[in-house]
């Protein structure tokens, strides 16, 4: 049952600020909100029609003393975020007067909010379904151009309206079954062979085509994972914070400086990578440094994309050659670093693609950062424009009902009981239906709002 409280939140970042704004929802919210606010006009908060904005001062109703100025925006139920009547108290952006004025809401009635309570109660109330209710967090977390329409556009519905036609269908097909199961004395035509076998196969299709999307989604939400690799003192931490324009890795002439995996973002191309420097590769006696080749090698299996540093002003050696070895059919990027100076490597026949730059020039960045993007464009992590950004949720309720399906395919083809075909059918649903919400549990919610900020 939904939660009756009227709650409260700072929805703006903390730290100083232009503005600062508190968000109150529930059935008291504009009862809470009269307490503490007086309007500079003789217009009443109480009396305001929906979506206005009042000036006045926010005040303790206790001593009368003023806490800051602020503009109260006022949203009556349904039309809200929440479908509840939502008071919206825009102070001056510094933490003293938001968190007095949070004081004053709870003294007044009103509990502070839980992390994503706000969002929860417009999926509870029925302005949004969960898979929207996700999309609200990828937004909030885009880095790119690319995944923040991908998440607008599952905000906007996109994917749960494919995943309620699914669903529908589902249903649609089960009910033809069960209609014969349930009522043979009607002599009601039930749906078997060829025909169940066609609609089943196609249900299953459409759920494999939306698994498929969770890679997109991955990339779109983490970035493409991309491991400079290389020898000790090669440059891969130059390399990392030549990419980054900012000096984020310790970078010496001592070699093994780097003794763990350090992870940034960027935006190349307008596709997201996740770009991780390494430990350099090499046999070494010391325990740390053995960890971090250890944490190095297990990079390289997880990585989508590998840069391979190599300094091209020495000859390949037998380290060089174990880190290309490392990075066997992986999709690579030879980078021969130091091309200021004299080249003295020879590039290995395998991986294809060669860049040569010189961190220390900036020479060649710009050409490798178009050899990334097109290796990725060649199909390493296809961005797939009209593929939904599947979630690991998403992909784990559509694998339960990709199995469903299957047994009831496999007991269509076989010609056995319709009870056992229903069975499947019904289980595929139920899965279908996690991903919107039509079918959920209390840990579910739990899951999906804990890392959502207090205020939304």
């Amino acid at each position: 049952m939904l939660d009756q409280d009227t709650i409260c939140g700072v929805s703006t970042p903390p730290g100083e600020g232009g503005i600062g704004i508190i968000r109150i929802s529930g059935p008291k919210a504009i009862e809470i909100a009269i307490m503490i606010f007086k309007t500079a006009s003789a217009k009443k908060l109480g009396d305001s029609a929906s979506h206005t904005l009042l000036y006045g001062q926010v005040c303790d109703p206790g001593t009368g003393d003023v806490i800051d100025e602020a503009l109260v925006s006022v949203m009556r139920s349904p039309a809200s975020y929440t479908r509840e009547d939502v008071v919206e108290i825009n102070c001056h952006g510094g933490m003293l007067p938001l968190w007095r004025t949070m004081n004053l809401l709870i003294s007044s009635g009103a509990r502070q909010a839980e992390p994503g309570e706000f969002t929860k109660r417009a999926f509870l109330n029925g302005r949004i379904d969960l898979a929207q209710a996700e999309a609200v967090m990828d937004i909030i977390h885009a880095k790119t151009e690319l995944s923040h329409r991908a998440a607008n556009e599952q905000l906007m519905g996109g994917l749960s309206a494919e995943v309620a036609a699914l669903r529908d269908g589902l249903v649609s097909i089960i009910a033809a079954v069960e209609a014969g199961i349930d009522f043979p004395e009607e002599e009601i035509e039930m749906q078997t062979g060829q025909p169940l076998a066609d609609e089943v196969g196609s249900a299953l299709r459409t759920v494999e085509e939306l698994i498929s999307g969770h890679r997109y989604g991955r990339v779109l939400r983490e970035g493409i994972a991309t491991a400079i690799i290389g020898k000790p003192n090669v440059g891969k931490s130059s390399l990392l914070n030549c990419l980054l324009k900012q000096d984020r890795a310790i970078v010496t002439d001592i070699p093994g400086t780097t003794r763990d995996v350090l992870e940034e973002y960027l935006n190349i191309g307008g596709l997201p990578f996740k770009i991780l420097d390494t430990a350099g590769i090499r046999h070494s006696h010391d325990v740390v440094e053995q960890e971090g080749v250890k944490r190095s090698l297990a990079v390289i299996g997880k990585a989508d994309v590998v840069l391979i540093i190599l300094d091209g002003s020495q000859p390949l050696t037998a380290e060089d050659k174990r880190v290309i070895e490392e990075a066997k059919g992986k999709p690579a990027i030879v980078v021969m670093n130091k091309c200021d100076l004299e080249r003295k490597a020879e590039a290995p026949a395998c991986p294809e693609v060669v860049a040569e730059i010189s961190c220390m020039t900036g020479a060649g960045l710009d050409s490798l950062r178009k050899s990334i993007v097109g290796l990725v464009k060649q199909g390493v992590v296809p961005p797939r424009e009209h593929a939904w950004a599947v979630n690991q949720r998403h992909k784990t309720a559509l694998e339960h009902a990709k199995a469903s399906l299957e047994r009831a395919l496999a007991s269509t083809t076989s010609g056995l009981s319709a009870e056992f075909i229903a069975l499947d059918l019904r289980d595929a649903i139920d899965s279908v239906g996690l991903i919107s919400g039509a079918t959920h549990t209390d840990d579910i919610l739990e899951r999906i709002f804990r890392d959502f900020c207090i205020g939304k």
